[in-house]
């Protein structure tokens, strides 16, 4: 049956109908913008100056969904994806983007959602940090499905569904990691019905792998996976957790695994599964960027809030200042006390369990008396945080670590209301292929 294209962008859309308009921006997540009748219409793979044609596969009353057919008219950062899983697969949603181009993007969009979300503006923009473009995922967790024909599959979660693209090969892994994928489907077909995923992590000369399964893995399954224990080496480290708490490690790492900061002489202790920045490298950038912003020096006291494993915890305790972290999760206040110790910063460095999305005005005396402070929350973002931090009369300066652009404006918004001053704001590059956006910014009262 034949298409009936439209080639104006002028009435209201209908799943399946094809039309041809021009692009007129990106929205948050890397799409296209047309606006078709004061309709906003957000198209997959497509670019500002573009003309194309799209076809509607999703309405609703506020904005409707596209997919590009045809590249009438291309941007010059259009570029070949060099994955061919690429528009299935959703582990990328900007492959079709040339890289500076990216990083471009994701700066503007910070920008454009302070003002107009925020009506805030920082008095300097940073230079961005650009990242690596390809191989650089060294945390993750791969999915696993078992197809109609009983074979696993490993790779990523679909664009358009639940189901999982079973990758061959991976642009963002690590070089060793992608070569690997086709020996672990072969390997691990005997956990197709007790396999959830696979959580990797690469470490300083060690790569993590954890099985999540469903139940404790039978013998049958045991001795294969004794198999590829043997079969990968002695760089690779196997073990298997289970959603009961049970877990097993088949060749562990005494002490853990270690990633560096090489820039303050830190090793940090880790473990697959946990919480940990995605690439190594970019970490350490990240960290000196915090760090020059938020200038720790002898004499000083601060906090790191939402302080994970003390990523940033122990490098502020290098500086000579005095340093509480605070963190909700147990465990990993625990893995911090331990780097803080391992790395001879535990006379500068302290850590507390408190939940920071249900603070109170005891926090004020307990750890808001300070002269600095450090965030880097969640995507849910720190907005209790903040309203007790305008509170604080000692605190000086707020670093403010984000992976949500959205929660980031919001607070941001509220500190410049109280009275603080949008020093400077600039975004890290570390989720390169996706529209992730990792950003920072400076406050000072």
């Amino acid at each position: 049956m034949a298409i009936v294209m439209k080639k104006q962008a002028d009435s209201q859309g209908e799943k399946g109908e094809v039309f041809e308009a021009d692009v007129v921006g990106l929205d948050h997540e890397g799409r296209g913008i047309v606006r078709r009748s004061g309709k906003a219409v957000f198209v997959h793979n497509a670019l500002p100056g573009e003309r194309i044609a799209c076809r509607v596969v999703q309405t609703d009353k506020r904005f409707d969904v596209a997919d590009a057919v045809e590249i009438l008219r291309p941007s010059g950062y259009r570029q070949d994806a060099p994955c061919p899983d690429y528009g299935e697969c959703g582990g990328c949603s900007m492959q079709h983007i040339e890289f500076s181009a990216q990083v471009s993007f994701k700066q503007r969009v910070v920008e454009e959602q302070c003002a107009r979300l925020g009506k805030i503006s920082p008095d300097q923009i940073l230079a961005p940090i650009y990242g690596l473009p390809w191989h650089y995922r060294e945390r993750g967790r791969l999915g696993v499905q078992v197809d109609e024909e009983g074979r696993l599959k490993i790779g990523f979660r679909s664009k358009k569904s639940n189901r999982i693209v079973a990758l061959k090969q991976c642009v963002v892994l690590p070089q060793h990691l992608s070569t690997a994928l086709p020996k672990l489907h072969m390997g691990l077909q005997p956990f197709s019905g007790n396999l959830e995923g696979i959580e990797f992590a690469v470490a300083e000369g060690k790569t993590a792998l954890c099985l999540i399964v469903l139940r404790r893995p039978s013998e049958k399954e045991m001795k294969c996976l004794q198999v590829l224990v043997e079969a990968f080496g002695e760089a690779w480290l196997w073990s298997w957790r289970s959603k009961n708490g049970m877990r097993q490690a088949l060749r562990p790492e005494e002490g853990g695994l270690i990633y560096k900061l090489p820039d303050f002489n830190l090793k940090m202790s880790f473990e697959v599964g946990g919480f940990t920045q995605v690439n190594a490298k970019l970490n350490n950038l990240m960290v000196k960027r915090a760090m020059d912003l938020l200038q720790p020096s002898p004499g000083e006291r601060l906090a790191d809030l939402f302080c994970g494993l003390g990523n940033f915890t122990l490098p502020i305790a290098r500086s000579g200042a005095q340093v509480l972290g605070v963190e909700g999760l147990p465990d990993l206040v625990n893995r911090a006390k331990q780097n803080a110790m391992a790395n001879h910063c535990q006379g500068y460095a302290d850590f507390r369990v408190a939940d920071l999305f249900k603070v109170n005005h005891s926090a004020l005396d307990d750890w808001c008396n300070v002269d600095k402070v450090l965030l880097d929350p969640p995507r849910a973002g720190a907005h209790a945080v903040i309203e007790m931090l305008t509170q604080a009369r000692r605190l000086q300066r707020i670093v403010y670590v984000s992976c949500n652009p959205a929660t980031f404006v919001r607070d941001a918004a509220l500190l410049v209301g109280k009275g603080y001053r949008f020093k400077s704001l600039g975004v890290m590059n570390l989720f390169s292929q996706t529209a992730h956006i990792e950003s920072i910014g400076c406050f000072d009262r």
